[in-house]
């Protein structure tokens, strides 16, 4: 390697073709000749494939070629391509279709939007069924079911984590609005098709005393009453109805009565409920109108003592007679079996044409046409302060309240086509 000699590129060619040239004998010229000759034809072909692109001319330093604008072509086309050119000799390019492509890019084309069709068959069977689903909701919760159901698990949240209010005696509007007036709002609407008159004659502000008969052997009447003045009145109004000591007693009922906002019938909690501008409902007829044979319906009971006029007075609120009919046949009473009463501690318990014979169906209520009708407000603020202690004057007034029922429930009956429609 120490003796080893650069030579120069160009120097060793020179010296090579000057050896060759001047060596003598056959076989090395000869030699010599077949060694040009082969290098001859040999550069003759390379420089032939060279320049077959450029007509034959010599070789020339190669360019960058420019990527093309149009669609990409595959290399089998392009070395096709190249044997068409002039000097070349290779098989001619493909003709291009109808839609500017070649035929190749046609197949691939036509296999792409095969592809993508059937990807976006397969991507609208989501939508599709999406669809299909908020149909059926539609039917079955309403067209604003989305927020219906938003609304619903807001409220399982607040129940959840306690974030709801209830009042001194336990009346929890949320509840009675998401879930008692939801429920009893398809008796009202479709099985009773409850009609309304005179709702205008409850003030949309401050207190009132809603006065009304009771009927039907259980107490219907008052629930349908507190759904005509909540979905009715242009202020959608709460009734608060004083109910008997019974409902307090029974276990569920009692916990359902105080979150629908029914109380005591009592004066104080009247008062209370009156000064803060609620509308109160009574029944002064009490079990005697609610458990009343058949034979006397629509036959006012009397309304007691009058205690309920002598708390309009002391709180100057209106008196709102109101008169409800419909409820009288829902459970026909035909029979009241006293003893079965004493033993289970009821006011009386009802015989009907299917309770208790029928067992649990006997309980179902007969789909009666139903009309509350509010009367004009009897006012008391006019009366002195001590007009709640004149017994005559709660006597009369106690009695017009009474006379004003019964002669609208008379109208009404005479006015009633049927029964049940």
């Amino acid at each position: 390697m120490a003796d080893a000699k650069v030579i120069p590129f160009g120097d060793d060619s020179r010296a090579r073709r000057t050896g060759s040239g001047s060596g003598s004998g056959t076989g090395s010229g000869s030699g010599s000749g077949r060694s040009r000759g082969g290098r001859s034809a040999g550069a003759r072909k390379k420089d032939g494939a060279g320049s077959s692109g450029a007509g034959g001319q010599g070789t020339q330093p190669l360019a960058a070629v420019p990527e093309p604008e149009g669609p990409e072509v595959p290399e089998s086309q392009e070395r096709a391509g190249a044997g068409s050119e002039p000097g070349g000799t290779g098989a001619a390019i493909p003709a291009q279709g109808s839609g500017g492509g070649t035929e190749a890019e046609s197949a691939t084309g036509a296999r792409t939007d095969s592809g993508s069709g059937s990807g976006s068959a397969a991507g609208d069977e989501g939508p599709g069924l999406a669809a299909a689903l908020g149909g059926v909701a539609d039917r079955l919760l309403g067209g604003e079911w989305e927020r219906k159901v938003a609304s619903g698990l807001s409220f399982l949240r607040r129940r959840v984590t306690g974030e709801y209010e209830v009042d001194e005696f336990g009346y929890d509007a949320e509840l009675t609005e998401q879930v008692l007036m939801s429920v009893l709002r398809p008796f009202f609407d479709t099985y009773f098709r409850v009609e309304v008159k005179g709702i205008e004659n409850i003030p949309a502000e401050g207190g009132a005393l809603v006065v009304s008969n009771h009927s039907g052997t259980l107490p219907v009447d008052g629930l349908m009453t507190q759904v005509a003045v909540h979905d009715h009145h242009p202020a959608g109004r709460h009734l608060r109805l004083l109910a008997a000591d019974l409902v307090f007693m029974l276990p569920v009922v009692n916990e359902f009565a105080r979150k629908a906002g029914h109380t005591l019938a009592c004066a104080e909690d009247a008062e209370v409920l009156l000064e803060r501008g609620e509308v109160v409902g009574v029944m002064p007829e009490g079990f005697k109108g609610l458990g009343k044979p058949f034979s006397e319906r629509y036959k006012l009971q009397r309304f007691g003592r009058g205690g309920f006029v002598a708390t309009a007075l002391k709180t100057k609120v209106p008196i709102i007679p109101c008169s409800v009919v419909g409820a009288e046949e829902i459970y026909p009473m035909v029979g009241n079996s006293r003893t079965l009463a004493r033993v289970l501690g009821v006011p009386y318990f009802p015989l009907t044409p299917t309770f208790p014979w029928l067992g649990p169906l006997g309980l179902v209520p007969l789909p009666t046409k139903w009309t509350i009708q509010f009367g004009e407000p009897i006012l008391t603020d006019a009366y002195p302060p001590e007009a709640a202690e004149d017994p005559m004057l709660v006597f009369n007034l106690t009695d017009q309240v009474r006379e004003t029922i019964q002669h609208t429930l008379y109208k009404l009956l005479v006015d009633r086509r049927s029964v049940f429609f």
